[in-house]
């Protein structure tokens, strides 16, 4: 993989956790909406994954700190997970989307977290 396409990958991975985070203190209602009913306190974990994802981001942009963000932006993508499955399962509220748009928004994880491992984890050889 050329160096200049790992730049601006990683750059772009930085500025859309940096973005998305900031979106959850920006208009944090939809997210507090989206927690599912069995986990406590909706609004502390807005907060918490909102930081997450903000320090997340600025940490892959810093090549010292680009793997351990990398792998903190992949655990948080699973522990958001449950809560993109209950909206899928039971809607959003407040959130007028159709069903099946809440379902296929879950194939973007995966694919989230492969992007994070193979920018900004996986080593690479030029061959």
């Amino acid at each position: 993989m050329h160096t200049i396409t790992r730049v601006w990958s990683v750059r772009v991975i930085g500025a859309f956790f940096i973005a998305a985070g900031a979106y959850h203190f920006v208009h944090s209602q939809p997210y507090v909406a989206m927690i599912p009913p069995y986990l406590p306190a909706p609004a502390v974990l807005v907060v918490v994954s909102g930081i997450a994802e903000i320090l997340g981001g600025v940490g892959v942009l810093l090549s010292f700190t680009r793997v351990v963000a990398g792998w903190g932006l992949i655990a948080l993508l699973l522990a958001v997970f449950p809560a993109n499955l209950h909206v899928a399962f039971h809607g959003w509220p407040g959130v007028d989307l159709p069903r099946w748009i809440l379902w296929v928004r879950l194939l973007f994880q995966p694919l989230l977290i492969w992007v994070v491992y193979r920018f900004c984890i996986a080593k690479f050889r030029s061959p």
